[in-house]
C-alpha cells in the first residue's frame, strides 16, 4: 500500500487518473494478501491486535520506502512518535 499511496509522488506531471488506476491495481494485491492473512490470524490474535500489526508493519515499510525512494530525512521526532506508537502496541499486546 505504501508504494500504491506514495509511489507516485515522485511522478506529479503523470496525470491524476493514471495514478489512482495504477494505484488501484498495486493495492489490489495487497488485498490478495491482506484478506487471507486476516482470515487466518483471527482466532489466534483479536482484530485489534491484528490491525495493530498490520500498521506497524505499514509504518516500518513506510520509514524505509519514504528514506530510500523519496530521499526524505527521517527526523528525531517521527522516531519520538514511532517509539510512542510502539509503546501502543505494548499496551494492546499485554496481556492484563
Amino acid at each position: 500500500m505504501t508504494f500504491a499511496w506514495y509511489g507516485h509522488l515522485k511522478f506529479k506531471n503523470a496525470p491524476l487518473l493514471a495514478v489512482i488506476i495504477i494505484s488501484w491495481g498495486i493495492a489490489f494485491f495487497e488485498y490478495c494478501f491482506q484478506v487471507p492473512a486476516n482470515r487466518i490470524g483471527y482466532g489466534i490474535f483479536s482484530a485489534a491486535q491484528l490491525k495493530t500489526i498490520q500498521e506497524v508493519i505499514t509504518l516500518v515499510v513506510f520509514c524505509l520506502f519514504s528514506v530510500i525512494y523519496l530521499k526524505e530525512e527521517l527526523r528525531w521526532n517521527y522516531i519520538v512518535g514511532f517509539a510512542l506508537i510502539a509503546l501502543a502496541v505494548f499496551f494492546i499486546f499485554k496481556k492484563w
